[in-house]
């Protein structure tokens, strides 16, 4: 278990710094000099007094430093939530295979405990640390020492509790981003409105164009982040939900595959 999250750990660093390298290129190499190009022509524009139309093409909307904290933490978000969406897919695969080997009928008393677990301990040692076999083995090792059945049951469900609340508790950094992005937009609408409020001074001469770059910033830094926010707490719920649909689907398999088939002395 330690090694598991040193090794998540590190790929939650890795991935932070490659969502920081290739967002930043893409900004640099590509939206901000698209985004800059077009704020000089339409400034061309309005300084000639010609009429013309401004368009709010996407990279005028996202060019922003606040824009590009909010896809970093998004790029971020979704690279934790796809590493343990691969581990819970891979844990749900262990359900449709059959763990314990018990023919219909039988009875499986407390001394048949140990020969039933070889079959788990014999996975491969990734598997062994997921939950199905982890509850299965302590609900044979809990009957194997007791020989009660209400104990294997208390154990299959604490198992189960257990590990909800560590996959819920593991999803706070995550619940932390969600958080996080609308709050770096607002630090974008208050830089832009005080830009603008700085550049005051210029509209009363009759040049606006600063002011409307500055309220551009305000406005659009908390679009994207509101827009970024409702796409993370989507995948959020969505994680969330299988995650769940796991732990009672494993609970159900060991109530289905091995506590009926148990007999106390």
């Amino acid at each position: 278990m330690k090694q598991r999250m040193s090794s998540e750990f590190i790929y939650q660093l890795f991935a932070l710094l490659i969502a920081v390298i290739v967002v930043h290129a893409v900004y640099v190499g590509a939206i901000r000099p698209s985004a800059e190009a077009q704020i000089e022509k339409e400034m061309a524009l309005q300084a000639a007094g010609e009429d013309y139309v401004p368009e709010r093409s996407f990279a005028v909307v996202i060019r922003d430093f606040e824009q590009e904290a909010c896809f970093i933490l998004l790029i971020w978000a979704l690279a934790i939530m796809g590493y343990k969406a691969r581990r819970a897919i891979h844990e749900q695969d262990l359900l449709g295979r059959r763990l314990l080997d018990i023919p219909e009928g039988t009875s499986v008393l407390p001394e048949d405990s140990r020969e039933y677990s070889r079959s788990l301990e014999a996975l491969p040692e990734a598997e062994q640390d997921y939950l199905l076999p982890r509850t299965l083995l302590s609900a044979l090792q809990r009957f194997a020492t007791t020989g009660s059945i209400q104990a294997v049951s208390d154990t299959i469900k604490e198992s189960c509790e257990v590990e909800s609340d560590r996959l819920d508790s593991e999803l706070s950094m995550v619940r932390y981003i969600a958080w996080a992005i609308p709050s770096v937009g607002f630090i974008g609408t208050v830089r832009g409105i005080g830009d603008a409020l700085g550049q005051a001074y210029k509209a009363v001469e009759g040049d606006i164009s600063g002011v409307t770059v500055s309220l551009g910033v305000a406005f659009n830094s908390t679009f994207v982040a509101l827009v970024l926010s409702i796409v993370i707490m989507f995948c959020l719920h969505q994680l969330q939900l299988s995650q769940e649909r796991l732990v009672l689907d494993c609970q159900r398999y060991a109530d289905k595959r091995l506590l009926r088939f148990l007999v106390a002395h």
